[in-house]
């Protein structure tokens, strides 16, 4: 069975590993998370889980979403977020979903929204290059410059890299690692930078990437030089394999 949880990004640190290795990590509050509602595909048309996390007070929820939970039958919750999952007949609605679910050394996809840095020019945004600071460059240093057609299109092409608008994008970070589970605090400790600002709401599932499993003498040429080298390392091909 595929897993998700919806969680809260609390920061980075670093954590050693048995050898005293540093690890940089995101440490993510995740969980607990209640089991809102299940879609079926003979009344919603496909299958899918409805997760509820964050508790709140009944009066900052609209009446439609207030009923929504009522109907399920479990505390008023701020955020929701359904997950496609593989089999889905374990969960019931009103069942609590945990860190645990999770284990050390599991590969996640973590998706989260960036951080927002307003209207940012083209040097923030996309890191072009300034305008040359000497005798009569003015006050247009960082501005984009020319980028218009003359007569024909008279015109800037869709897809020009402009000022404009710079982060709050919904980002997936896919298979990372997970370093450490902790069940008692519902903390998942997540190798890596994971998109968002401290407090963020991000949700993390089971990775789509394929997992090749190496081999046992995987990546060994059958070249009977190369197997000569590794028996005499004093020949060239050793040196160059």
């Amino acid at each position: 069975m595929k897993k998700a949880i919806i969680g809260k990004k609390v920061g980075m640190t670093q954590i050693f590993d048995e050898t005293g290795k540093v690890i940089p990590v995101t440490v993510i509050e995740a969980g607990p998370c209640v089991v809102v509602a299940k879609m079926t595909k003979e009344k919603e048309g496909y299958d899918a889980v409805q997760f509820g996390y964050e508790e709140v007070a009944e009066k900052k929820l609209t009446k439609p979403e207030l009923g929504h939970v009522k109907k399920a039958g479990v505390a008023p919750v701020k955020h929701l977020k359904e997950f496609r999952l593989e089999d889905m007949s374990k969960l019931e609605v009103g069942d609590t979903v945990k860190a645990d679910v999770f284990a050390a050394g599991d590969k996640v996809d973590v998706t989260g929204t960036t951080k927002g840095h307003g209207y940012a020019g083209v040097i923030k945004r996309w890191g072009q290059g300034r305008t040359p600071t000497s005798h009569g460059g003015g006050p247009v240093h960082r501005h984009a410059g020319s980028m218009g057609s003359s007569t024909d299109p008279s015109r800037i092409m869709p897809g020009k890299r402009q000022a404009g608008h710079m982060g709050v994008d919904q980002v997936t970070v896919q298979n990372l690692d997970i370093v450490k589970v902790d069940p008692e605090l519902n903390l998942i400790a997540i190798r890596g930078a994971v998109p968002g600002p401290k407090g963020s709401i991000v949700y993390i599932k089971d990775t789509v990437k394929t997992q090749i499993v190496k081999q046992a003498g995987a990546g060994i040429s059958l070249n009977p030089q190369k197997a000569s080298a590794r028996v005499n390392p004093q020949k060239a091909s050793a040196r160059t394999k």
